[in-house]
């Protein structure tokens, strides 16, 4: 038992933070992120020793995780409500932030295209891994990822001619 804690803790610490980015990429906040990521540990945990016997704790990990966020966001009910509007927060002096332009043009994607897009070109997986992992064809995930794409084109567009230009 203690062997299987020690394991996990270590695979946790390696792991931990690349799965929370994922999950914030797959939702788009951090706080639901850290949520998912924690009930994907737990899941996790609970399969420990099968999964580690087989040697897919990273596979295993990441399609638990994408699972968790499309249930969760299957739900429809919550306690909080996810609004487009901000707190009131300083506007910085230097322009636009690159990285927040891309998380709000990703998370304006439908869920299905965000988690095609994440798991192919963040988590760098190929085509047939996505498929198994999000349960659907290779074909969906072609076409999935090429609608992603182009909505994020079409939403940075403006952004990337204003920077062309400078």
């Amino acid at each position: 038992m203690a062997d299987r804690n020690a394991e996990f803790v270590e695979f946790v610490r390696a792991r931990g933070p690349a799965l929370r980015r994922t999950a914030f990429l797959l939702c788009g906040d951090w706080h639901r992120a850290e949520d998912l990521t924690q009930t994907a540990l737990i899941k996790l945990y609970k399969a420990w020793r099968r999964v580690e016997l087989h040697g897919a704790v990273e596979a295993y990990a990441r399609q638990v995780l994408v699972r968790t966020a499309i249930d969760e966001s299957r739900r429809f009910w919550r306690r909080e409500k996810v609004t487009a509007e901000l707190p009131d927060l300083p506007i910085p002096e230097s322009g636009a932030d690159d990285a927040l332009d891309v998380r709000r043009a990703l998370a304006a994607l439908p869920k299905r295209q965000r988690a095609v897009v994440v798991l192919r070109f963040w988590e760098d997986l190929p085509v047939q891994e996505v498929a198994r992992l999000l349960g659907c064809s290779e074909g969906t995930v072609k076409s999935q990822s090429a609608k992603g794409l182009a909505a994020l084109r079409k939403s940075l567009s403006g952004y990337l001619v204003l920077e062309a230009g400078r």
